[in-house]
C-alpha cells in the first residue's frame, strides 16, 4: 500500500521525467549510501586520535604525520573530478561499488604496513577510494531526489556524518588504549563496513542507467590528476625535505604549472571533458566553488591537528582526545539537520550559507586564542561554535550549485565542489602543518635552551611521548603544541573571511521541486523552451 510520505516525493517529478521514487525506496537506497559515506568518513576520523601513536611506532616524524594524512587527501583530490565524470556517462551503482573495493583494499594494506613509507602509499590507495565515495554519494542522492526535498533527508546524512566524526577517533582511542588490538585495527575496522555497504548497495539501489556513446577523456584525467598531485606534493615537501626558495620548488612549480595548463588545454578542446569549464561561467559555481577551496582550507588545516593539541598540549589519551570532538561535531549535527529541514520548508537557502560561514570565521577566531591551560570547558565551547557553522555551510554549498545543474552535469558539477573543498583541505593540512611544525621546533628549542638541555637539529620535528618526559621537559612540548595550535587558527581566520565574502556574493535562486531542471523536462515531453511543441521534421 502506499503511504502518505510515499506519495510526498512524487511531486519531484514531472512529465518527461524518471519515473518517481517513493519515500520508502528513497530510504532504503539512501541506507548503502550512508553506509559508505560512513566509511569514508570513517577512514580519517579514525585515525586521528591514534596518528601520535602510529607515528611513534614507526618512528615518523611531524612531516610523516602531516603526510599520512596528505597522501589520502591528494589522490582523493585528483581523482574526484574523475569519479564525477564517470558518474555521468556509466552505472552509477558500479562505479560506487568499486570505489568501496579499493577502499577495501587499501585499508587492508595499511593495517599490515610495516613502515610510514609503506603506511602512506596504503593511504593513497584508501584516498582513491573515498575521492569516488565523496563524489558519487552526493550524484546518486541527486539522482533520486529533487533540491527542495533534499533538505528532508539531510538529517540522516548529517547525522551520518556526526556519528562518523564522533565514534572514529573514540574507536580509534579505545583501538590504540586496547593492548591486544593496537592500532593497525583502526584501519582493519573499515573494511567490514565495506563490505556490509557494498551488500546493502547490491540489494537496494535501483536507478536507471543512462549511457552515453562518448569517449571517456583520458588524456584531461591524467594531465588533472598529474598537476593537481605535483602542486600538492610541492606544497606538503616545502619547509619539510628542501626550503619553500629552492630549486626543487622552482622545478615542482614549473612541472605543475606546465601540466595545468594542458590540462586546461584538453578540457577546452575534447567534447567531453572532465571538468567542463562552461560549469565556471555560471556565478552560483563559480563563487560556490570558491568558497569550497576556502572553506576546505581553513576546516582541514585547522582541526585536522586538534588530536595533537589535546593529547600532547594537555596530556589527553587518545580516548579522552575523542571524546573531545562531541563539541564541534554536537553543533554540526545539530546545525545540518535544522538548516536541511528550514530549507525544505521554505525553499531558501543562501541566509543559512552566511550565517554559517560568520559561526565559521567566529569559530576559527576564538580557538585562536588558546593555549595548553585554557580550560577543557571553553575550547569545547569554542569548537560548538565552529561546528554549528560547518553544518548549515558544507552540504548547502554543494546544493546551491546542484539546484542549476543540468542532471547530464550532476556528477561533473558535484564533483568539482568536492574537489575544489579537498584541494583546499589537502593544501591547508600541509601548509598549516608547516606552520605548526615550524612554531613547535621553536618553541622547543627555545624552551629546551632556557632550561639548559643541549638542543640538536632534531628538536622538535618528531612527534614525542609525553608521558614519557621529565615534568619540565614535558611542559616545553605542551606550550609548544599549545601555542602552534592557537596560531594555525590564527592563519585560518583570513581565509574563512574570504569564503564569508564568496558566499555573501551569492544570488539566491529558489530550489526547484523537481529532479530536473523545466528545459530538461520539456525536452523529454517533446517541447521547445517555454511550453511550445518542438517543431517536427520537415
Amino acid at each position: 500500500m502506499t503511504t502518505t510520505a510515499d506519495r510526498a516525493d512524487s511531486s519531484s517529478y514531472a512529465v518527461g521525467a524518471p519515473a518517481p521514487m517513493t519515500h520508502r525506496q528513497v530510504l532504503e537506497a539512501l541506507s548503502g549510501l550512508l553506509l559508505a559515506m560512513f566509511v569514508a568518513m570513517l577512514s580519517s576520523t579514525v585515525v586521528s586520535n591514534a596518528l601520535p601513536v602510529i607515528v611513534a611506532d614507526l618512528e615518523g616524524s611531524e612531516s610523516g604525520y602531516t603526510w599520512v594524512v596528505v597522501a589520502t587527501l591528494l589522490t582523493m583530490t585528483a581523482t574526484t573530478p574523475l569519479w564525477g565524470k564517470l558518474a555521468d556517462l556509466y552505472d552509477k551503482k558500479v562505479l560506487v561499488q568499486s570505489a568501496l573495493v579499493v577502499f577495501a583494499v587499501g585499508s587492508l594494506a595499511a593495517g599490515l604496513a610495516p613502515s610510514m613509507g609503506t603506511l602512506i602509499a596504503a593511504r593513497a590507495v584508501q584516498g582513491l577510494g573515498v575521492g569516488g565515495l565523496t563524489a558519487l554519494v552526493q550524484v546518486v542522492i541527486a539522482t533520486m531526489v529533487s533540491p527542495r526535498e533534499r533538505g528532508r533527508y539531510s538529517g540522516y546524512i548529517g547525522a551520518v556524518f556526526a556519528l562518523a566524526t564522533v565514534s572514529g577517533p573514540l574507536v580509534g582511542g579505545l583501538i590504540v588504549d586496547t593492548p591486544f588490538l593496537g592500532w593497525r585495527w583502526c584501519f582493519f575496522v573499515g573494511i567490514p563496513v565495506s563490505v556490509l555497504a557494498f551488500v546493502v548497495l547490491q540489494r537496494t539501489l535501483r536507478l536507471p542507467v543512462v549511457r552515453r556513446d562518448v569517449q571517456l577523456d583520458v588524456a584531461g584525467a591524467v594531465l588533472v590528476a598529474a598537476s593537481v598531485s605535483v602542486l600538492l606534493a610541492w606544497v606538503s615537501l616545502a619547509g619539510h625535505s628542501f626550503d619553500w626558495a629552492s630549486w626543487q620548488t622552482a622545478a615542482m612549480l614549473t612541472a605543475g604549472t606546465t601540466l595545468l595548463v594542458l590540462a586546461v588545454a584538453v578540457e577546452l578542446r575534447v567534447p567531453e571533458p572532465i571538468i567542463p569549464l562552461r560549469l565556471f561561467r555560471d556565478r552560483t559555481t563559480a563563487l560556490a566553488t570558491g568558497a569550497s577551496v576556502l572553506v576546505g582550507l581553513a576546516m582541514f588545516g585547522s582541526t585536522v591537528y586538534l588530536s595533537q593539541y589535546f593529547q600532547i598540549a594537555r596530556g589527553m589519551s587518545p580516548t579522552a582526545a575523542g571524546l573531545m570532538s562531541v563539541a564541534m561535531v554536537g553543533g554540526l549535527l545539530v546545525s545540518s539537520i535544522a538548516t536541511g529541514r528550514a530549507i525544505t520548508a521554505t525553499g531558501r537557502w543562501k541566509r543559512y550559507l552566511v550565517g554559517g560561514m560568520v559561526l565559521v570565521v567566529v569559530g576559527l577566531g576564538l580557538l585562536a586564542t588558546i593555549d595548553e591551560q585554557t580550560s577543557l570547558v571553553v575550547v569545547g565551547a569554542f569548537m560548538a561554535v565552529l561546528g554549528l557553522g560547518l553544518g548549515a555551510t558544507m552540504q548547502n554549498l554543494v546544493l546551491a550549485v546542484q539546484n542549476g545543474a543540468a542532471q547530464r552535469d550532476m556528477g561533473a558539477v558535484s564533483s568539482v565542489v568536492a574537489f575544489f573543498r579537498s584541494l583546499g583541505g589537502s593544501v591547508g593540512v600541509s601548509v598549516l602543518g608547516a606552520v605548526l611544525g615550524h612554531r613547535v621546533v621553536d618553541g622547543v628549542t627555545e624552551g629546551l635552551a632556557r632550561l639548559g638541555v643541549p638542543v640538536d637539529g632534531a628538536a622538535g620535528r618528531t612527534v614525542p611521548d609525553v608521558s614519557t618526559l621529565p615534568p619540565a621537559v614535558r611542559a616545553v612540548f605542551e606550550s609548544a603544541y599549545g601555542e602552534g595550535t592557537a596560531l594555525i587558527f590564527a592563519v585560518a581566520v583570513p581565509f574563512a573571511v574570504l569564503a564569508l565574502v564568496c558566499v555573501s556574493l551569492l544570488r539566491e535562486v529558489p530550489l526547484r521541486t523537481t529532479v530536473q531542471r523545466a528545459d530538461e523536462i520539456e525536452q523529454a515531453a517533446g517541447l521547445a523552451p517555454g511550453g511550445a511543441p518542438a517543431p517536427g521534421p520537415r
